[in-house]
């Protein structure tokens, strides 16, 4: 099985990568700095650098990419900027947010959701492109406005998945929240590690079938029932 983890510097993109490498799974993953390239490299990976906040960068990935057939892509890079409703966001933050949350997302699917439907997983046609998002991006029951960028990006993300799987029928194209992860952005005091995390997030997208396209699930599978 060929793997490809977008943004696999650190927290859940490099537990995704360990995972499937310690399975034997043939991994290939992105980061932007020579430290996260060596420790992939180390791994067992083959490192790519990639920086999904420049459009220069990403819109190279389909010829770092030529010639492969991967059967599980994950686009895991994203970037949380605080601040709530109460002060304005500043255009920065807004713009790096939706360049790294949203854009890169929409740049990579042309390049890499063909790539999952040739995937010949399970018989072929049933190749996943997961895209990490978050239980903050439900417009249901949003109980405050902490993180609100991150909401609103996280929100549109799902959006974006749900658009593209029509023009890519043959993959699985899913938006998935990791639950509440002991990372640098979810904080050491979040219920659930890494490991914990990715090792559900695995079994979930394992058990993917038609009935999923599209749609925004949780770590365990279960569909948000509204967003």
């Amino acid at each position: 099985m060929k793997i490809l983890v977008i943004g696999a510097s650190r927290g859940i993109g490099l537990e995704f990568a360990t995972q499937y490498l310690a399975e034997g799974a043939e991994v290939i993953a992105t980061a932007r700095d020579d430290d996260s390239l060596q420790r992939l490299t180390g791994l067992g990976a083959r490192a790519l650098r990639l920086d999904v906040a420049e459009p220069t960068s990403i819109s190279g990935l389909a010829w770092q990419l030529d010639g492969e057939v991967i059967d599980v892509a994950l686009y895991v890079a994203g970037v949380f900027p605080h601040g709530d409703a109460l002060t304005p966001p500043t255009q920065e933050a807004f713009d790096h947010a939706m360049r790294t949350n949203v854009l890169g997302a929409m740049q990579a699917i042309p390049q890499v959701a063909p790539l999952v439907e040739a995937s010949r997983l399970d018989g072929g046609g049933k190749g996943r492109f997961v895209f990490i998002s978050s239980a903050m991006a439900r417009i249901a029951g949003v109980e405050n406005s902490r993180g609100w960028v991150y909401r609103a990006s996280k929100a549109a993300l799902n959006m974006v998945v749900a658009s593209a799987q029509h023009d890519y029928p043959k993959a699985i194209l899913v938006a998935m929240s990791p639950g509440w992860v002991q990372t640098d952005m979810g904080g050491q005091g979040a219920t659930l590690t890494t490991a914990q995390s990715v090792t559900a997030m695995r079994a979930a997208l394992a058990g993917l079938g038609p009935e999923h396209k599209g749609a925004f699930l949780n770590y365990d599978g279960q569909p948000f029932g509204a967003w």
